[in-house]
Formats: C-alpha cells, sequence, structure tokens
C-alpha cells in the first residue's frame, strides 16, 4: 500500500514540476515576443518605376543579410515619391529627375530640414515600338523623335523615319504614341532629351515629370506603357531598358551629338556619364551629351534621403544599407542592365552619408 502510495505521489510530483517547467518556458516565450518585435525595423519608400527591378533585388538581398530590417518599397512614379517623402509618409523617396529648387524649398518648409540626392545606379531610356512586318531594329534621329511625340510625323514610312533606314519597308501604319499617364522620371529623361533636341519641344512642352502631351495615350509605369505598346500595331513609347528587355519588345537605336546610331547598352550608358561635372548635390542631366559611343537618352537614378531622420534605429540601417548599395550593391546592377555607378562618384556618396543625422 504505502508503495502504491509513494508511486503515486513520485508522479504527480513529475507532473506537477513538468507543468511547472511548461509554464516558465511559456512565459519566457511571451515575455521574448516584445524583445524579438522591438528589434525589427521596417523602412519604407517609394518614387521612381525606372530603377524598380535593381531596387527589389537590393532590398531583397539586404534583408537576407540583415533579416531585422525590412525595407518597403513601392514603385508609384517619381512624382509620387518626391510628393511622399516631402508629407513624410515614407522614410525615402526615389526619383529620376533631381528635385527641382521649388520642390527642395517645399520640402525644407514642410520637414524643416534638408534632402539630400544619392545616385544609385545608371540606365537608358528607349524608344520601343510594334510596327507589324517590321522585324528589324529601327534607327531614330532627334527630328524623328520630337517629330512623333509632338504629332507631326503621323505616319511609319513617313520620308524622316525612311531616310534613317534605307532598304527598310516602311509601312504607312498610322504612328500612335504611347506616353507616361502618372508622374514619372523616365517621362523626366526623356523630356528632357527631348528639350535639348527640339527647340519646338521646348517651347511647346518643356521637361518635367509630368508635361501636357501633344498627343498620345496614356500609360501607368513602365510597365503600363510596354504593356500598351505591345497590344497596340503602329505604337511607339519610351521605358527604362530593363522593361524593354523583359517584356521582349523592340527598341531603337538613337542617333546621338556626335552623328553616331547608338544602341542602349552598359558601355554607351556609362559613356554617357563620362563628360559629365557632377555637382557637390549630385543633381545633374546626362542625356544628349558629347562623345562618338555616348548613348543620348540616359540617367543617373537618386535616393531622395532626409538629413534628419528622427527613430536612431531607421537612421543607422538607412545609412548602413547606402553603404551597402555603394560596394556589395554596385556589383549586382549590370545583370539587370543598368550601369554601376563611376568610382569617383561613389567616393564622394560615401562622404555624403555623414549629414544624414
Amino acid at each position: 500500500m504505502h508503495t502504491i502510495i509513494g508511486k503515486t505521489v513520485r508522479r504527480v510530483v513529475v507532473v506537477a514540476a513538468a507543468v511547472a517547467v511548461l509554464a516558465v518556458l511559456a512565459v519566457l516565450a511571451v515575455l521574448a515576443v516584445p524583445a524579438v518585435a522591438a528589434a525589427q525595423t521596417h523602412i519604407t519608400g517609394a518614387g521612381a518605376t525606372f530603377p524598380y527591378p535593381m531596387y527589389s533585388k537590393w532590398f531583397d538581398a539586404y534583408h537576407k543579410l540583415h533579416p531585422a530590417i525590412q525595407i518597403n518599397y513601392q514603385s508609384i512614379g517619381s512624382g509620387g515619391g518626391i510628393r511622399q517623402v516631402t508629407e513624410g509618409t515614407v522614410d525615402f523617396g526615389a526619383s529620376d529627375g533631381p528635385m527641382t529648387d521649388t520642390q527642395l524649398a517645399a520640402f525644407r518648409a514642410k520637414r524643416g530640414s534638408d534632402i539630400l540626392h544619392f545616385p544609385t545606379v545608371m540606365g537608358a531610356v528607349v524608344p520601343i515600338y510594334n510596327v507589324s512586318g517590321i522585324t528589324s531594329a529601327l534607327r531614330f534621329t532627334p527630328e524623328v523623335l520630337a517629330g512623333m511625340f509632338l504629332g507631326t510625323i503621323t505616319k511609319w514610312n513617313d520620308k524622316a523615319i525612311a531616310a534613317a533606314n534605307p532598304g527598310v519597308a516602311l509601312p504607312a501604319t498610322n504612328v500612335v504614341v504611347v506616353h507616361r499617364s502618372d508622374g514619372s522620371g523616365t517621362s523626366f529623361i526623356w523630356t528632357d532629351y527631348l528639350t535639348k533636341v527640339s527647340a519646338v519641344w521646348k517651347t511647346k512642352v518643356g521637361a518635367n515629370t509630368s508635361v501636357n502631351w501633344p498627343v498620345g495615350l496614356g500609360g501607368k509605369g513602365n510597365e503600363g506603357v510596354s504593356g500598351l505598346v505591345k497590344l497596340t500595331n503602329g505604337a511607339i513609347g519610351y521605358v527604362e531598358l530593363i522593361y524593354a528587355v523583359q517584356s521582349k519588345i523592340a527598341y531603337g537605336s538613337v542617333r546621338n551629338a556626335a552623328g553616331e546610331y547608338v544602341n542602349a547598352t552598359l558601355e554607351s550608358v556609362s559613356a554617357a556619364a563620362a563628360s559629365a561635372s557632377m555637382p557637390d548635390d549630385f543633381r545633374v542631366s546626362i542625356t544628349n551629351p558629347p562623345g562618338k559611343t555616348a548613348y543620348p537618352i540616359a540617367s543617373f537614378t537618386w535616393l531622395l534621403v532626409p538629413t534628419k531622420i528622427a527613430d536612431p534605429a531607421k537612421q543607422r540601417a538607412i545609412t548602413d544599407f547606402l553603404k551597402w548599395m555603394l560596394s556589395d550593391g554596385q556589383k549586382m546592377a549590370s545583370a539587370l542592365s543598368y550601369a554601376p555607378l563611376p568610382k569617383a562618384v561613389v567616393d564622394r556618396e560615401l562622404k555624403a552619408i555623414a549629414a544624414v543625422k
């Protein structure tokens, strides 16, 4: 009898001990959850679609190296990125066109600090087209591109297009212009180029992320423009090079300032930047540059980072990401058809990061 009671007591003690251990572990687990959550740093950004494939790759790769840091980016166009970073609804913006002096002043008035432009990569904007029966790559002059987007060249067999493409049987198909419907850095690059090569365009339309387009259909984002061009016979549009490559859409070479027809490549984009004089604030245009090998519709693209970041964890994460982007991140650019930054620009940016407090 005593043996049975003893065994029963021992079982009760063992069970009680096990329950106590489980209870302690449960409490510890509950206590640990806030600690893990507190260690997470969530950063939000929004803006340019031009570098979106590159940024998606970077933010994913950086998160794998630093699991506690999550960078979420919305590809909404440069205009939206400038607007949201000015309003303070995101931690950083992104744009393919530098902020204007007016926009910088608005940011200072709204946020009480400055904003820095950090070039990330360089890319090309290419003329894409869909003309039934044309299988060879077309060549475009500045005059033809301006004429098509002004609406003065309305047929694909126009003599100006034919002169640049001898031997190509051009049909009498109507030209259908496709442009961005949203505020876009890609549009800024495109219109910045047209403003430099066409006095009529400069006077009538000008350069901006959003303009009053003389003719054409609007598509949202690079994806929207490429989609419309693919679906429309006779269409011509403009997108960042990687979107043309990924969508398998025909794109043409463009005659540069030296009179040479040049395709958009990593080398020709780098050649476009070679003659640029980079200012201290990194706001520079490299469209229509000199040089026989330079592609004429190329640009840097920028992250827009406030100089004052209230959250210390976010400040550390953003500045560390910038340093990583300027080193290891640059090695990933070529695989996605972006040209990495010149070393001289990288060196100057690494010094500029210190201004982000």
